[in-house]
Order: C-alpha cells, then sequence, then structure tokens
C-alpha cells in the first residue's frame, strides 16, 4: 500500500506551475421529496434508468415511497431475474435475487426453483476429495506448477534477448484451474499492453514442455488470477483457514524462484496484519521468496494452503508477503464467472469504531456527495454494524464482506445512528480506479482534504478562496502524523495529479499551533487509492 508523505524541499513548488484550485461548478444535493416537481422529475429519471440499470431504479424508488414505482420497478428486477437465467447470465441472476431479497418487499420463496438452476449451473469451488489432495510434500511439489508469460523478444542496449515472465501457480481442482497472482499474467490481461503475449505452465515432471493456459478471472488490486488448462492435475490442494495462523506458526512456500523449479522453502508466519494492500491484509513470512515465488502456494504442517505467495523485497532478507486464503475464497465465486474482479464501494471514507479497545463497527468520517452512500443517508458520525446480515466489527471486516458481491447489487446494512441502529439498503456501486479523483472532483477542495488528507477545512477568508481555517484533525492521518491542529491556518496555494505515480499533490502554507506558529510552506502527498475508501 502506498502511504501518503510530505515534502520539505522548496523546489518542488515548481511542479505546480500550471495547476490551480477549482471546486465543481455544482455539488449534488439530497433532493427534497415534499416537493411535488421534484417528485415527479425523480419517477421520470427512475423510469429512464430502469432498462440499463433496474436495480438501481428500484433503489431510488424505495427512497421515493411511492408505491405504484416501486411495484413497476420491482417487478421489472423480477422479469430481468428470470431473463438472465433463460440467457444462462447466472451470475447476474443472483445479482437481481440478492436485491430484491434485501428490499423484504414480498416473499422471494417464489423464485427458488429458479435460484436452484442458477446455484447448479455456477462453478464453485468444492473442498476436493480425499483422494486427490497430496498426502507428502513431494506430492505438493507435483501440484505447483511454473508459469511461463512468453513475451516475445526484447531489445536492450542494441541486443536482443527472450522475455520472459516466470511466476509459480497451483492446482485447486480436477477441472485444471489453478491460482497464480495477477501481476504474474498482467501482460495477457492489461489492455495498455501492445506487445506479444502467450500464457503457459510448465508441470514440475516435465519441464521440457510448456502447455498452453488462459485466464479465467483476474483482480489487480488483491493480485489474483484464476487459470485453466486442459489437462487433469496428479494432485490438488485444499484451501485452508488461515485465520487459525499465529505469528510464530510454521509454513512452507513452493515454487520456482529465479526459474529454479519444485523449490521448497520452510519459516515461520512473522506476521498477521500487514497493511500492504489497498484493500484486506498480508502476512508477513520469513520463508525465504525470491523472483518466481509469485503466485505459488503457502501450505501449514497439513499441507493446506493458507495464502497465496506475492512478493518479496529482495534488498530486505526475511521480509516476505502472501495473500491469506480467506481473500482467496471469498473471490473465487467471481473469479470463475470471468474476466476482471470488478469491486465495489459505496462512496464513502471511515476507520473502524473502538471503545476501549474494543471494535465495535465502521465509522463513516466522510460521504462524497452524489454517491451511494449520500444518497441512501449516510453521514459522518454514523457506525455500520453489518452488511446483508453478517456483522462486521470494523474496515476490514467490512471490506471482506463487499468482496462477495458484485456492482450493482442492491444490500441490507445496519446502521447505528445516535444510539439507535437503523436499516439503510445500499447500492453497491463500481470502485472507481483512483477512488481519490473522485472525491476531489466531486466534493469541495475543504471537504475533500478530509478523506485526502485527514483534515477538514472551512474557508477563512472572503477576499481569498485559498485561504482555510482546520476545524477537525482524524487520528491516524497524514494531517494527525503531521502536527496538524484544530484552528491552525492553512493556505492552500496549488494541488497537482502525478497520474504516472498514482499521487495526489498539495502545496500548502501552514502555521502550526504545535510549532509556535511558524509559518511554513509544505508539499503534502497522498495516494489515488487507499485502504479506508470503502
Amino acid at each position: 500500500m502506498k502511504k501518503s508523505f510530505l515534502f520539505l524541499i522548496p523546489a518542488l513548488f515548481l511542479l505546480f506551475s500550471c495547476n490551480s484550485l477549482k471546486d465543481p461548478a455544482k455539488i449534488p444535493e439530497p433532493l427534497d421529496y415534499t416537493n411535488e416537481d421534484v417528485i415527479k422529475n425523480e419517477i421520470e429519471q427512475i423510469r429512464k434508468i430502469k432498462p440499463q440499470e433496474p436495480v438501481r431504479a428500484l433503489w431510488r424508488a424505495l427512497k421515493l415511497e411511492d408505491k405504484a414505482i416501486i411495484q413497476e420497478c420491482y417487478d421489472y428486477v423480477g422479469q430481468q431475474f428470470k431473463a438472465s437465467i433463460e440467457q444462462n447470465d447466472y451470475y447476474e441472476a443472483l445479482r437481481y435475487y440478492k436485491s430484491m431479497q434485501a428490499t423484504g418487499l414480498s416473499d422471494v420463496s417464489s423464485f427458488s426453483v429458479l435460484l436452484s438452476q442458477v446455484e447448479d449451473k455456477t462453478p464453485v469451488y468444492e473442498n476436493p476429495a480425499e483422494n486427490i489432495l497430496p498426502q507428502t510434500i513431494n506430492e505438493c511439489i507435483n501440484s505447483t506448477v511454473t508459469i511461463w508469460v512468453d513475451r516475445g523478444l526484447k531489445v536492450e542496449n542494441g541486443v536482443g534477448s527472450v522475455d520472459v515472465v516466470l511466476g509459480s501457480g497451483f492446482f485447486i481442482d480436477k477441472r485444471g484451474y489453478l491460482i497464480t497472482n495477477h501481476h504474474v499474467i498482467d501482460s495477457m490481461v492489461n489492455p495498455k499492453y501492445e506487445g506479444f503475449s502467450r500464457l503457459y505452465i510448465k508441470l514440475p515432471s516435465d519441464m521440457d514442455n510448456k502447455i498452453p493456459a488462459k485466464v479465467v478471472g483476474y483482480d489487480p488490486i488483491m493480485d489474483l488470477a484464476l487459470l485453466k488448462v486442459e489437462i487433469t492435475p496428479p494432485h490438488v490442494f485444499e484451501l485452508g483457514s488461515s485465520t487459525d495462523l499465529e505469528v510464530g506458526d510454521k509454513v512452507s512456500a513452493i515454487g520456482t524462484p529465479i526459474g529454479l523449479e519444485g523449490t521448497l522453502t520452510s519459516g515461520i508466519i512473522s506476521s498477521t496484519e500487514r497493511k500492504l494492500m489497498t484493500l484486506g491484509y498480508v502476512f508477513q513470512i520469513d520463508a525465504a521468496v525470491n523472483s518466481g515465488n509469485s503466485g505459488g502456494p503457502l501450505i501449514d504442517e497439513k499441507r493446506r494452503v493458507q495464502a497465496v505467495v506475492f512478493a518479496g523485497m529482495l534488498q530486505f532478507q526475511g521480509l516476505n508477503f502472501a495473500i491469506p486464503v480467506e481473500f482467496l475464497r471469498q473471490e473465487l465465486p467471481l473469479l470463475y464467472k470471468g474476466g476482471e474482479f470488478n469491486h465495489v464501494w459505496i462512496g464513502a471514507y471511515g476507520r473502524t469504531k473502538k471503545v476501549a479497545g474494543v471494535k465495535k463497527g465502521l465509522e463513516v468520517q466522510y460521504v462524497m456527495p452524489g454517491s451511494s452512500a449520500a444518497f441512501c443517508g449516510l453521514c459522518a458520525g454514523n457506525v455500520i454494524t453489518s452488511l446483508d446480515g453478517v456483522k462486521v466489527s470494523s474496515l476490514e471486516e467490512f471490506q471482506f464482506a463487499q468482496l462477495s458481491f458484485q456492482p450493482g447489487t442492491m444490500l441490507n446494512c445496519t446502521v447505528v445512528r445516535d444510539g439507535e441502529e437503523k436499516n439503510v439498503l445500499v447500492y453497491m456501486e463500481k470502485r472507481p480506479e483512483y477512488p481519490l479523483k473522485e472525491v476531489y472532483k466531486s466534493d469541495f477542495v475543504a471537504d475533500s482534504f478530509l478523506p485526502i488528507f485527514g483534515m477538514q477545512l472551512v474557508p477563512s477568508s472572503t477576499m481569498s478562496r485559498k485561504s482555510y481555517k482546520i476545524v477537525k484533525v482524524l487520528n491516524g492521518s497524514t494531517a494527525d502524523e503531521m502536527g496538524f491542529s484544530e484552528n491552525d491556518p492553512v493556505t492552500v496555494r496549488e494541488v497537482k495529479f502525478l497520474d504516472e505515480n498514482e499521487y495526489f499533490l498539495a502545496n500548502v502554507f501552514v502555521q502550526r499551533r504545535k510549532k509556535g506558529f511558524l509559518d511554513i510552506g509544505l508539499v503534502l502527498s497522498a495516494p489515488y487509492d487507499s485502504p479506508y475508501y470503502f
């Protein structure tokens, strides 16, 4: 995960010569449902979007509380559910069914027969039969493959050489499905890559032959990919439950480091919750991992996969990492669907709410104007305690629950507001590639700085739109770490988006109370994405 940081080098101010602050022309506001013209216009809008986004139309109709338009939209979603089954689009059918179920408008048991057809046709992961599980370490090695991505030739300094990306992977069922890292097969699915790219695997028992493989599903954010080959593997791994692992437990990594196939290295779990990714967390391990290990299995003493190896810091011996198997399990149903795994969000920002060290839920600290969270009435201070009936006590648990759903799904959410529990229907939208950019372009500069840097601003001058005062600082944020305090004067001179590095920069002058109100110029930086957007 990229962390926010700060520059103290005055020369960097030159970066901002062509950039300026700019508030949106209009900020979306809640609709006034007591106004008849507003109601009439909203019904027109609902009917307009219904053919393309039936679930969103139903969601907006429920907010409007007009029985006729609600029933019209509900019936239409039901029709789309049946049509999806007829068209063999079972994942879409599941999305419609889940959304109808969330409304609680009527008994959906009438669709149960059709739903059983959907569940029968949707590929899912099943724990392998005992007779195909590896019984020895040697059989584990034979169930791990070398991923071979042939990218043709590359020319450096006038000399041509073979361009091959090596990685590792492991079989998860007898149909030939296997797991690896997204970054290993990136050139196969990245639309920005325009070169030659062919995907193969090599079995440890026959490294001379390359077996063609195809990418089924992939997730760049969680760095996971599901592949398939047209062979029956000799053995397949069982996916474990890494929630049982603790620091100090023994684990082993299998893979092809620097091209040395069938290599086994062992060590222990060094840490169970490292925040190195935008979503979720990873294990830190001390088992030796090198280039080529990526995508290989991390197994426990019972030969169960507990994580997927994804990275090592080659310059720092012993700093290696793996993605817990729980994330793979949660995503597998949608990876089987095929294509890119689309993450969801509701357009909010927040952190885990703790009382006396006990996790109480996900506290909403910011809501983006025009987002799903804003439309359904969520606001700062609300605490989310469940999603789709699953209890969540932290930000991480909420985001983990989100992994099960596709964009365009409506779900029930329990929120604690002013000490009382409320049921709120939320609409899961597709998570943007760069949440920070969406926030900045959708809100006033002063308000957008809360999720970006962790400081809430208010204008402090009628003469200069660049002058602000800090009214709130979030604990653990960039502003907090930099010693900013409430009532500190801030001048936001310029801002800049660095797309190449995926960072946002803000050139500010601030007088920090904690530093004796010394006027100092800083360049603050924040990554385009963050674990705190949901």
